[in-house]
């Protein structure tokens, strides 16, 4: 990057692009720093939505990660309800709806949006669960239903189940794979995640679509048919990049960047759901759409952006989900072959998986054992070899 960094433009305002900014004056950089979201709302804890805005143990006002204060404190100047739509790199301005703001750096962290249903014959709207909007506008939804029907099980779809179930609603689960979490776990262990909507009285069907829904009822592939009241789609995000395929940038599920989160040009990084990286952890090229990455990219490409530094972001890829009360915990490389069941039963709801790749632990899938999750993703993250790994358990 040539000349002087002074005013820094982070486009999207959630927790990457809120630990971008704090990391920017932690490490004493005195320039603007301008951070700009499509929402009306400063940056709020976004897994609170599934885990307790549907079940009423938040409200709206208890979910905001700072006070609004704290952004004047810290010398930012938010920019809300404004949406991007271009971003000249050469001639290093941001295009939004509203404006055009000149930067020197620019951090993208645009996040990705729910995907919609496709390939059914509709005649009523589905909701989704990806802002905090659609938070509040399900929560209504949930308590004034009687049956809810969930479309897909991964994270959002099983956690609204949970919420739903706990809300006094009947729910149908449909999930296209035999198993829940079938992007992520292996079949063992989904049948285990699945055994555990079932005691919960979910009503779970797998390898299933949703063909219709019409009047208020609604038709599965395998000829069923129910009455519904709310349908929620939980089929997955897409990252928001729709906006830069003009700038330049090499967009290949999500934006393609190097080691340090550097999406080719000087000065421009990209952090969050929109990161296509390799993560040297693994030797793997990945996108990941979790929290806990999020946050931490945000400090990385902090310190890179304002250093001209390449510090590698590597780290383990913890998430976690709670369900039933159950917290549920993914990390690292999660589907591969070789693996074990190191403490607990997988026909329990309290159970350890470990993977392992030429010896050494590289996932984990903790069920009801939060402790040996967490531990789990400290042995990963120090790269700790298999037999090193076990002891450390025992």
């Amino acid at each position: 990057m040539s000349g002087e960094l002074r005013r820094v433009v982070i486009v999207g305002a959630g927790i990457a692009g809120l630990k971008v900014a704090e990391g920017l004056r932690r490490e004493s950089f005195t320039g603007d720093v301008i951070m700009i979201g499509d929402e009306s709302y400063a940056p709020y804890d976004r897994p609170s939505l599934s885990k307790d805005v549907l079940t009423g143990k938040a409200q709206a006002e208890d979910i905001f990660i700072r006070p609004l204060e704290r952004f004047s404190q810290l010398g930012v100047e938010l920019m809300l309800g404004q949406r991007a739509q271009a971003a000249d790199l050469k001639g290093r301005i941001l295009l939004t709806d509203a404006s055009e703001i000149p930067f020197d750096g620019l951090v993208i962290a645009t996040g990705s949006s729910a995907r919609r249903l496709s390939g059914a014959d509709f005649d009523q709207g589905t909701l989704s669960l990806r802002t905090l909007d659609d938070a509040l506008q399900l929560r209504a939804a949930l308590c004034s239903a009687r049956h809810v029907t969930i479309v897909g099980a991964g994270f959002i779809g099983s956690e609204v189940a949970a919420a739903a179930s706990g809300l006094g609603c009947e729910v149908t689960l449909v999930e296209m794979d035999a198993f829940p979490l079938g992007r992520v776990v292996r079949p063992e262990v989904g049948a285990s995640l699945g055994r555990i909507h079932d005691a919960h009285g979910i009503d779970f069907r797998p390898s299933t679509r949703l063909a219709a829904l019409r009047q208020g009822r609604a038709r599965l592939s395998d000829g069923s048919e129910f009455s519904t009241d709310v349908v929620v789609a939980g089929v997955g995000a897409s990252p928001n990049t729709e906006w830069l395929k003009e700038s330049g940038l090499t967009i290949r599920d999500g934006i393609v960047c190097d080691a340090s989160l550097n999406a080719g040009p000087p000065g421009i990084f990209a952090v969050g759901d929109v990161v296509n990286w390799p993560n040297s952890l693994f030797g793997e090229r990945m996108r990941v759409e979790h929290w806990t990455n999020a946050s931490a990219q945000g400090a990385v490409v902090a310190h890179n952006l304002l250093h001209q530094a390449s510090e590698h972001f590597a780290r383990p890829n913890y998430v976690w989900s709670d369900q039933y009360g159950i917290r549920i915990q993914l990390v690292g490389l999660t589907t591969g072959p070789d693996f074990e069941v190191v403490s607990g039963s997988l026909s329990s709801q309290t159970f350890l998986v470990w993977h392992r790749t030429n010896n050494r632990l590289v996932g984990a899938c903790a069920v009801g054992c939060p402790e040996m999750g967490l531990k789990s993703a400290d042995l990963i993250a120090s790269r700790t070899p298999w037999p090193d790994a076990v002891a450390a358990l025992e």
